[in-house]
This record gives C-alpha cells, sequence and structure tokens, in this order.
C-alpha cells in the first residue's frame, strides 16, 4: 500500500480528520454520559465519510 500512495490525497484527510473529531466527541460525551452529544458526535463522524466520499467524487481523490 504504501507503493501506490493509498490514502494520501485530500479527500482521505478530510474525511478521516472530520471522522476523528466526531469519534473523539462521542467519546467524551459517552463519558459525560449525555446521549444527545454521543449521537451528535456519531452524526459527525458519518458527515465525515459524507465529505470524503463528495470529495472524491469531484476529483480531489485516488484516482482509478
Amino acid at each position: 500500500m504504501a507503493g501506490s500512495s493509498h490514502g494520501h490525497t485530500p479527500a482521505a484527510w478530510t474525511g478521516v480528520i472530520i471522522a476523528f473529531i466526531g469519534f473523539c466527541a462521542a467519546g467524551a460525551f459517552m463519558v459525560m454520559a449525555q446521549p444527545v452529544g454521543f449521537w451528535a458526535g456519531m452524526g459527525v463522524v458519518v458527515l465525515g465519510g459524507v465529505v470524503g466520499a463528495v470529495m472524491r467524487s469531484m476529483g480531489l481523490g485516488q484516482p482509478k
């Protein structure tokens, strides 16, 4: 994988960073026993995947 630049694109980095922020927020809210905040964080995780897919479709991902 290292030789093919797998995941080294703006779409991949952006999607992973957004998902990581959502994961951290969801984890913090889970520890604080705040279900609404947890689910909001999980929504941000899903948003990261959507943003990555949209950016890939715009040509900012790995070429096929």
